[in-house]
């Protein structure tokens, strides 16, 4: 049986893969943040009861592991708690949204889910990637971006009067005081921030929401995506919740900025799962 995982700040997507295939989520683990015993105790609590059976082969993406020195806490941790693994293959979530989308073509992968990334993928490996600085720093277009958005408006009283009164009926406890202890006191600040999605979902169809959603892809496509060499003659893939639930902003972005949408994935493990094991796609 062979395990992937996809992780970001927020959660991980298991896939068990073998005679039978079983999907399902842990918290996320991030070893940027976690210590080896922190994401060791995540995998005995929340992974190792849902999976029946023996692995032998783990393929793990995440965020956090750009190389094997930031990815050992995670290699670690999965040794402890799955000694039978022959094999093990610990990438970053960046290539897991190149293998998931581009499969064996070249392309622009993004993520666009509680952070934000990009690459340039030949088919084979990422060539070049316009990194991110992060949450407080960068993340254009991400859950975490749009969210600290809304509510820097909100607090700001920026927004138009029916959306205001909108967000504080949905978020009574929302202060000055609660966010600035949020944002700056209290840990992953970025997930709290991303919290705030659903509202902008909820309400996408108001002009300042979409000028506000525009505007956030645009930044990203603008300081990433047409970075890359000849970025207008790839088709540009997404992967992750905001792009899955903002696809209609997103499109009109890309065309303003006078680029072409490939394919948008909710999650890459589908894509995943296709490119380890094509024998287990129906």
């Amino acid at each position: 049986m062979i395990l992937l995982a996809d992780s970001g700040s927020t959660k991980t997507d298991w896939l068990v893969a073998g005679a039978d295939t079983g999907s399902f989520q842990s918290a996320g683990i991030n070893p940027f943040y976690q210590t080896p015993a922190v994401i060791a105790d995540t995998l005995r609590r929340e992974v190792a009861p849902r999976i029946a059976g023996t692995i032998r082969q783990i393929f793990f993406y995440g965020a956090g592991c750009a190389d094997e020195a930031s990815s050992r806490p995670v290699r670690e941790a999965l040794t402890e708690v799955f000694p039978t693994a022959e094999s093990m293959e610990i990438n970053s979530d960046l290539l897991a949204a190149a293998r998931a989308l581009c499969g064996h073509e070249p392309g622009i992968a993004c993520i666009l889910g509680t952070g934000s990334n990009n690459c340039l993928y030949d088919g084979e490996k990422i060539v070049n990637n316009i990194g991110s600085l992060g949450f407080w720093l960068g993340d254009e277009g991400s859950g975490g971006y749009l969210g600290k958005q809304l509510v820097v408006h909100y607090l700001h009283r920026e927004l138009p009067a029916a959306l205001h009164e909108a967000f504080r009926s949905a978020y009574p406890e929302i202060a000055r005081l609660t966010v600035l202890d949020r944002a700056y006191k209290q840990p992953f600040p970025n997930r709290f921030f991303a919290t705030f999605t659903p509202f902008l979902s909820q309400h996408q169809d108001d002009p300042f929401v979409q000028e506000m959603l525009k505007n956030a892809f645009r930044a990203f496509l603008k300081m990433y995506v047409c970075k890359h060499p000849d970025a207008r003659s790839f088709p540009v893939h997404f992967t992750g919740s905001v792009a899955y639930y903002f696809e209609a902003a997103l499109k009109q972005a890309l065309a303003e900025e006078g680029l072409r949408l490939g394919n948008i994935q909710k999650s890459p493990m589908p894509g995943l799962l296709r490119f380890h094991r094509p024998d287990l796609i129906s």
